[in-house]
């Protein structure tokens, strides 16, 4: 696979070579690897750059497979944005000829165990892994949760590490900077409205299909309890110890994500009524997305 990705690329890279000099672009690139994070890198850089997506609106990171011309096109940008968690980006970006231009956002981070089965599963040397001592990424049966952007706090030391690659880049730009400080605040405003609407409804549990919120759930103290068991449909034993749990939370709200049925969560949201809740984790606008999570999770029953 290794090996494949490389070929596949320079195969790409040597058909357009004779051509590429002589079409003018309108605008530089940049790329990035998720739509959420063309949210934060558009921000910062305004209309400097077209932004570019890897994986596009609908489609799955975990069975997507980028086409040659998109391996072409990432040589040609200035930079590329990954969470740097992701099992495409690692078999993307493993044979990358430009290091240079790669941006690992999860730089800084301290990463969680979780059971996504999209997650890298590698060891990973960014800091502490889970909430005890002494586990690497490696000993644990399911790996690092990927879910970085979901959470308004690891969001703000993505766009830390966004803006230190720019301003590394572009050392000129004080649009940048400002850009940059405006973006921090609105993170923050994020953070602080979280936290408030969070205590004030006094919720303490998340019930989601896949568990998507895990960084969200670790920064404000709460429980996140998956339907899916080890990245499966649930038994029917799953689903009646989980049914029992959430009904004693008293919770009021069960998310899902597209890609995944919800018939399970319809189930378990009848029983307890509760209501189900479509969500769309891997939307462009990551900070209206993460306050629209939040106002469904505080939300009383109607």
């Amino acid at each position: 696979m290794k090996n494949a990705y490389l070929t596949l690329f320079l195969t790409a890279l040597l058909a357009s070579g004779c051509t590429s000099g002589s079409r003018p672009t309108d605008k530089e690139h940049l790329y990035v690897s998720i739509l959420p994070l063309r949210s934060i890198v558009g921000q910062i850089v305004g209309d400097d750059f077209r932004v570019d997506v890897l994986v596009p609106a609908g489609a799955s990171p975990e069975s997507f497979e980028p086409s040659p011309r998109q391996y072409v096109a990432l040589n040609r940008s200035k930079l590329i944005f990954n969470v740097g968690l992701i099992d495409f980006e690692q078999n993307l970006l493993r044979d990358f000829p430009d290091r240079q231009k790669l941006v690992n956002l999860s730089r800084g981070i301290r990463l969680l165990e979780g059971s996504c089965s999209h997650g890298h599963t590698h060891e990973h040397r960014h800091g502490p892994v889970g909430k005890s001592d002494g586990h690497s990424a490696a000993a644990s049966a399911h790996g690092i949760d990927p879910h970085i952007w979901t959470s308004p706090r690891a969001l703000r030391q993505m766009a830390v590490n966004a803006y230190e690659a720019l301003h590394a880049s572009f050392p000129d730009s004080i649009r940048y900077t400002k850009n940059y400080e405006k973006l921090l605040v609105r993170l923050d405003s994020l953070d602080t409205a979280c936290t408030a609407a969070l205590r004030q409804a006094d919720v303490r549990t998340i019930v989601i299909y896949h568990p998507a919120l895990t960084y969200y759930a670790a920064d404000y103290g709460l429980e996140q309890l998956a339907v899916e068991h080890d990245g499966k449909e649930p038994s029917a034993r799953h689903l009646a110890r989980l049914i029992e749990r959430a009904r004693a939370k008293k919770v009021k709200r069960i998310f899902y994500q597209a890609q995944y049925p919800s018939s399970s969560v319809e189930v378990i949201a009848e029983d307890i009524g509760a209501r189900s809740v479509r969500i769309d984790p891997l939307r462009e606008d990551v900070i209206e997305n993460i306050g629209e999570i939040t106002r469904q999770l505080t939300a009383r029953n109607e």
